[in-house]
């Protein structure tokens, strides 16, 4: 049996993953009949019928379903050595670009970051602050290395550490309502009220809307700290992190507006990236580095959950 290459094995998968032999000339920029020549050759030399040419489009005979899946494996093996290659060739990378997501709790957060930068002089440190869907963008238009954000975790392209989880509350200024809340509050009675409402920092993408109650006057904000602020000053209510507002809800400035009608929800924080491109040796020590600093920040959110908790048993009934 001739040896096959793989640009053989490559024509031959694109074949079966698209459909047919023009959609896989498209794919691997090549020219149709570049690609059937190239799987018919491997047909040859396996002395295999790989493909069924005979209806509309072509399907992979039973031999040909085995030997893909074969073909796969070595080919993913393929991108795994390419993409170690891109690594080694890289050196130590001369910037890192992160994105810090309006879920992030910021102190802890930047401190991980100082102390691991501290020891890399040599690599720049790009800090972006994005809302809602803004690091996503950030991340899949190629301009961020590392988020620490909310994803998507069913998303093939991404892989990520898990880093605690954040409890969204929703919350009012002590003052807004005529009388205490009660957890029969519902959104119809809170549509006369202004909604503080996340402004999404992404530029391209479809916006999204988290808790929004159609039909009530809204006011947007930059950062969950301004959000904060108007929600103190009874300018509006909205949904915060925990983590934030663990002191005013002790205290009493800010009232939980949680029941039935407005459960809320707690959001996985998540330090993500792609698993589709090259990471640097940089990238990767930083990557292992919050992996083993993961537990820290879980500690930290912990810690605001458990006060909070406390709070709500022994604070008012209904709050």
């Amino acid at each position: 049996m001739a040896e096959f290459t793989l640009h053989d094995l490559q024509c031959f998968d694109a074949v079966v993953r698209a459909g047919g032999f023009q959609a896989a000339a498209a794919e691997l920029h090549r020219s149709h009949p570049a690609v059937f020549a190239a799987v018919a050759k491997l047909e040859r030399q396996l002395g295999l019928s790989l493909l069924d040419r005979s209806g509309y489009r072509v399907r992979p005979t039973e031999a040909g379903l085995s030997f893909h899946r074969r073909a796969q494996a070595l080919l993913g093996e393929l991108d795994i050595l390419r993409t170690h290659a891109a690594q080694l060739a890289m050196g130590e990378e001369s910037e890192l670009h992160v994105v810090i997501g309006d879920l992030c709790p910021r102190p802890q957060a930047l401190g991980l970051l100082g102390r691991f930068f501290a020891q890399c002089p040599t690599t720049r440190l790009h800090l972006h602050f994005e809302a809602v869907t803004g690091p996503w963008e950030r991340l899949f238009d190629g301009e961020a290395d590392l988020i620490l954000h909310r994803v998507d975790k069913s998303d093939p392209r991404l892989e990520w550490l898990d880093l605690g989880k954040v409890p969204m509350v929703p919350v009012v200024g002590a003052g807004l309502l005529p009388a205490p809340p009660t957890r029969a509050l519902t959104p119809e009675r809170m549509r006369e009220y202004t909604q503080c409402v996340m402004r999404d920092t992404a530029r391209h993408s479809p916006s999204r809307d988290y808790f929004v109650i159609e039909g009530a006057p809204q006011c947007t904000v930059g950062d969950q700290l301004m959000k904060k602020e108007i929600i103190l000053q009874n300018l509006g209510w909205g949904h915060m992190p925990r983590f934030l507002i663990e002191e005013e809800l002790r205290d009493g400035r800010l009232l939980s507006i949680a029941g039935r009608h407005f459960p809320g929800r707690v959001e996985e924080l998540v330090a993500a990236r792609r698993r589709d491109r090259p990471q640097g040796p940089v990238a990767q020590r930083l990557w292992a580095y919050l992996q083993a600093q993961a537990s820290a920040l879980r500690g930290a959110l912990d810690v605001a959950a458990s006060k909070t908790s406390a709070k709500r048993t022994v604070g008012r009934p209904g709050a």
